[in-house]
């Protein structure tokens, strides 16, 4: 097992790495920007180094910086987390070249599915279900890329390769847009990732957002943990996530799982990671294989009972799955809600003083967060501050505790998403179940 681990990075996904490690008897090294000398986990680390000034630039992306931090501190390995550079296939490399376990995937697995094109073209190989498309870069052909169109069947959608979280997608409705969206997209697509590949995808229009967690050892292992609904969503980010996903059906499951195991093992992937998913009329389309630990992790947990961040640091230390396919029952129904530090109405940052916290309880509820009464919210980060998780035998009883629990929860000082929390589980919609990813736009009147 790892004797010692750098954590590079803040917040409540800090925080549940420092606890994972405390429970094997891991040693821990928290690294921050000058902000966060008073953040939760900084404060009950083994070992504390200072990185950098807030901004994440010089700070939580200063690659140097977390690997020096590892030699000084006499760690053995580095945990990214996930956003900054849980991603970033040349720190992986930079980590493991320095003699550090990086706790994630392989570099080459990195950037295998960080590249959509290249992640697409292994996707088809192994079997698993690609949206219908170009099956490859655009070339500057225009008649080319018309006919491809056509072939596809319009809506289409530009897609920059090298793009996420939303950005880099143009969405076309008509051949006389056609190729003025994708010369803009290039550009987009080169000012913001540095590659100037875009490729072609049928646009599906009212479509669910599925996605199948997954772990991997180094000993060819490989199992499923289900699925997770993630349609509910404003500007391409995630607001609340559940699992199972309605109306998805054993069967469905287990093929699309087996299919996502099947192409782990031809990657030859390890650690931790999520196949996303566009789901319509009964069928799955893969967009992106996300190659860290995912924000919503904690619901696939309390269905499996499988403790992801552990298997992580299992696999990074060496050791094989603790898990079979077999071994793997979904029990009962979890719901997770992201609370953010921000104005629920036009969902402007808020950050600030948090003058009173209190954590709600009860049966079936878990809470991930940083938070603690005094505690300084910095604007110099992403807004979200916590999640609330509520586990129950059925999605009815789920529901019932997460309404409890957003009622109990306790922030003054910051303005917070709660009340929206709150309004989205009054939706008819919501509590039937398979909303679309357009849903909660629409309903709050922004497109």
């Amino acid at each position: 097992m790892l004797d010692k681990i750098v954590i590079a990075n803040r917040g409540e996904i800090a925080l549940r790495i420092l606890r994972a490690c405390r429970e094997i008897g891991i040693k821990t090294v928290a690294v921050h920007s000058t902000a966060d000398n008073n953040l939760k986990h900084v404060l009950l680390a083994d070992e504390t180094v200072c990185i950098g000034p807030p901004p994440s630039s010089e700070s939580y992306l200063n690659m140097p910086a977390i690997i020096s931090a590892a030699e000084v501190t006499d760690a053995t390995g580095i945990h990214p987390g996930y956003g900054f550079l849980s991603e970033n296939a040349d720190f992986a490399e930079r980590v493991e070249s320095s003699g550090f376990t990086f706790i994630g995937p392989k570099a080459d697995s990195i950037r295998l599915m960080g590249d959509k094109v290249s992640a697409i073209k292994a996707m088809q190989a192994a079997g698993v279900p690609c949206v219908p498309g170009s099956d490859g870069p655009l070339g500057d052909d225009p008649d080319e890329n018309i006919r491809l169109a056509r072939e596809i069947g319009y809506p289409i959608i530009i897609k920059a390769s090298g793009g996420g979280g939303g950005r880099g997608m143009r969405v076309v409705h008509a051949e006389a847009s056609l190729t003025a969206a994708i010369t803009v997209t290039r550009a987009e697509a080169r000012a913001a990732f540095s590659n100037e590949v875009v490729y072609m995808e049928k646009y599906l229009e009212a479509p669910r957002h599925v996605e199948i967690q997954v772990l991997a050892d180094t000993h060819g292992n490989a199992i499923h943990l289900g699925e997770r609904d993630c349609s509910m969503q404003r500007r391409h980010q995630k607001v609340i996530e559940e699992a199972p996903a309605p109306g998805i059906s054993e069967e469905q499951r287990t093929r699309i799982g087996e299919r996502c195991v099947k192409a782990c093992k031809e990657i030859g992937y390890r650690s931790a990671g999520t196949f996303e998913f566009l789901y319509e009329n009964g069928e799955f389309y893969f967009i992106e294989m996300n190659t860290r630990l995912q924000v919503e992790h904690p619901v696939t947990e309390m269905i499996t009972g499988v403790d992801i961040v552990r298997e992580q640091l299992r696999v990074a230390s060496g050791l094989p799955l603790q898990f079979t396919q077999d071994d793997i029952r979904i029990q009962g129904h979890a719901i997770e809600c992201r609370i953010n530090a921000e104005d629920p109405k036009n969902f402007m940052p808020s950050p600030g003083l948090v003058t009173l916290w209190h954590a709600p309880g009860g049966p079936g509820i878990r809470v991930e967060s940083h938070l603690y009464s005094g505690y300084k919210v910095p604007p110099y980060y992403d807004s979200m501050i916590g999640k609330l998780i509520a586990h129950g035998a059925s999605r009815e009883a789920a529901f019932a505790r997460m309404r409890s629990a957003l009622s109990e929860i306790v922030i003054e000082g910051i303005r917070t998403n709660i009340p929206l929390h709150q309004e989205i589980f009054q939706h008819a919609a919501f509590q039937a179940g398979g909303t679309d990813i357009h849903y909660l736009e629409k309903r709050l009147g922004l497109v």
